[in-house]
């Protein structure tokens, strides 16, 4: 091996251990000094650095054997098992087979169902309140009778909990202490510094089955977290009865509790209209409410993958990614093209803009990021280590063609085979804690990862240049002159430009990285919408056109019989300088950055060769894993 080789190799293999150990240091405790004087200027140049230094990964819609939708259908792990899976061990999976991440994640939520959330637990032990009701004790004895009678008992509670909009159980008094087995839970895993572990739930509202849901997430322990309840759509059927509950939660506790919507496009055209719910304009007010306490949206995960649609964005090539747009969460309601615009982020970046221009409130600036929203308490997101959303979903020979959505019309039906390996959520942080974590969702610092974890991290600003790409200070020149992902560019100079400067990093597990793209979505004086997408770094030797493109495809390594890649294309890193070259300062924008993988087997394939079965034939052999993070903003005048 030549010096150059060697030196070529030692990099690579460094820079994957500091991507895949990034908080390698809180391994080594000891006593921390904190009387430190400070008499003058200091040699380091580390010291009072008060910006986010590294990434952490994790998952923050997430359910166990507590949910209704997981218990009563299988799911038989628990918070315990789910906690330690998380954390990197080997644990046997509900249908008996182990499990264990590549590495451990840095963070973990529980979300269970706000709904009937202590359901499962009663029909699993028998308790004597549930037998005591006539409809309790024939759930009961249905649960009981097998496969077939527990998935009848399964569609009577779906039907009647979140399509007719009545709680069962209500009366039956089953919640119990599970809420705060479930907080006390929680704070018994979270280590700070090391692993961090969060409370929350899913406001679970699906009216006539268009997907209205939210998680809730709290930055607090149980020390706060026990003085609440979830609160149910039984409760409260709107969003801002929703909002008003965290208010509350807020002002009688003094913590920090925000709303994350998921599943837009399950909702039939209702999650980003610029309406209220009963159908009311949007006001000012309401719009204020909705970015306060939704300052985030879930855009990728098992159900389907959300920032656009070839309707959307006819020119946008990667638009048609893990898509699930037949109908509503229900598979009653057939989606029409109309809804569309509505359910995606991208497109709802862009009415927020309009709302905006209406009312001076944007009710849709929100971040991204992703999640599993698995029911298996396993949060499992490679392809090559896809666990399914239900228990009954998990690896096996047959699991390619059960109905996850089923539809008594066959075009309305959703298939196993057309989950999607996703997701996860990157948080640029000082310290893996809870505040840091949850203080980098509520400022956007935040990205959505369709399951890699892919590093990326850019800074908009209008003095950067091509030089600070490559600086040795590029992260402290971002944050000095400029805003990272999540902020806000503003008071534009003088025939000055946004300048975003962006640094990507595959997985040190996963596939090299094909490109780099800025999407900009702008609004000009009448009125209009629009957006483009921009390529501003590419592997190998392609070439961006004057168009702001480059047409030709990475190339494909993928060996489908095989069911595996090669990382002979494309690059472990990449990097780019982008100047929008179409500014114009008196239009309000948005700018996110969205990086995307080269071709790897998809986990469909993997289970073909694995087990020996026929590929489906619903979805691609082969999927190119990405990255999107959270906008910046420019708003005119400012």
């Amino acid at each position: 091996m030549s010096a150059t080789d060697f030196k070529k190799c030692f990099l690579v293999l460094a820079t994957a251990f500091a991507f895949a150990f990034p908080n390698s240091a809180s391994a080594f405790e000891g006593t921390v000094s904190t009387d430190i004087v400070e008499s003058g200027p200091n040699y380091s140049p580390f010291v009072n650095r008060a910006y986010p230094d590294q990434v952490l990964f994790g998952d923050l819609h997430f359910h166990t054997e507590i949910s209704f939708d997981a218990g009563l259908i299988g799911t038989s792990l628990n918070m315990h098992d789910a906690f330690r899976i998380a954390r990197g061990e080997k644990v046997n999976s509900n249908t008996g087979q182990p499990v264990q991440l590549i590495r451990p994640l840095d963070f973990l939520a529980i979300t269970e169902h706000a709904e009937m959330i202590g359901l499962a637990t009663a029909i699993r032990e028998g308790d004597p309140r549930l037998l005591a009701d006539a409809w309790g004790r024939q759930t009961f004895e249905k649960f009981n009778s097998g496969q077939d009678g527990r998935m009848a008992a399964f569609a009577d509670i779906i039907d009647i909990g979140t399509v007719q909009g009545r709680d069962p159980t209500e009366g039956l008094g089953l919640d119990g202490d599970i809420w705060l087995d479930i907080v006390e839970t929680v704070d018994a895993y979270n280590n700070p510094g090391s692993f961090t572990a969060l409370a929350g739930f899913e406001w679970t509202f699906t009216p006539q089955g268009d997907n209205l849901h939210r998680v809730v997430l709290f930055r607090d322990g149980a020390e706060r977290t026990s003085r609440t309840r979830p609160f149910t759509f039984f409760e409260g059927s709107d969003p801002e009865l929703l909002w008003d509950y965290l208010a509350g939660y807020e002002a009688s506790t003094g913590g920090q509790v925000i709303a994350v919507p998921h599943n837009a496009n399950m909702s039939n055209g209702l999650m980003f209209s610029p309406t209220k719910f009963d159908g009311t304009p949007m006001d000012a007010d309401y719009a204020r409410k909705r970015i306060r306490w939704e300052p985030m949206h879930e855009m990728t995960q098992i159900k389907g993958d959300e920032e656009t649609h070839p309707l959307l964005s006819p020119e946008d090539e990667f638009a048609d990614f893990e898509s699930w747009d037949v109908g509503n969460l229900s598979g009653r309601v057939p989606k029409t093209p109309e809804m569309l615009r509505y359910e995606y982020a991208r497109s709802a970046l862009k009415v927020g803009l309009e709302v905006e221009r209406e009312l001076g409130v944007n009710p849709f600036k929100f971040g991204f990021y992703g999640t599993t929203d698995a029911h298996t308490a396993i949060p499992t997101t490679r392809e090559d280590n896809y666990f399914g959303k239900y228990q009954h979903t998990e690896p096996s020979a047959t699991r390619h063609n059960i109905d996850v959505i089923p539809a008594e019309d066959p075009a309305l039906r959703i298939l196993t085979a057309q989950e999607s390996a996703a997701g996860l959520t990157a948080v640029w942080a000082r310290e893996n804690t809870r505040g840091e974590i949850f203080d980098a969702l509520t400022r956007k610092e935040a990205y959505a990862t369709t399951g890699s974890r892919i590093r990326v991290r850019v800074f908009a600003g209008w003095d950067f240049t091509q030089d600070d790409l490559g600086a040795q200070d590029f992260v402290t020149t971002g944050y000095q002159r400029g805003v990272p992902m999540g902020g806000d560019l503003v008071q534009a100079p003088d025939n000055a430009t946004p300048r975003l400067m962006v640094q990507a990093l595959r997985d040190p597990d996963g596939a090299n990285l094909d490109r780099i793209q800025v999407i900009k979505g702008w609004i000009d004086a009448a009125g209009e919408t629009h957006e483009r997408v921009y390529d501003i770094a590419v592997s190998g030797d392609r070439q961006i056109g004057p168009d702001g493109r480059a047409r030709e495809a990475v190339g494909n390594t993928v060996n489908i019989e095989k069911a595996t890649f090669t990382n002979t294309i494309g690059s472990a890193a990449l990097s780019g300088f982008w100047q929008d070259p179409e500014f114009d300062a008196s239009e309000d924008a948005f700018y996110y950055v969205r990086v995307i993988e080269i071709p790897k087997p998809r986990w469909t394939t993997y289970d073909a060769v694995f087990y020996g079965v026929p590929l489906p034939e619903t979805v691609p052999p082969s999927v190119q894993d990405r990255a999107y993070t959270s906008p910046i903003w420019y708003k005119a005048g400012d």
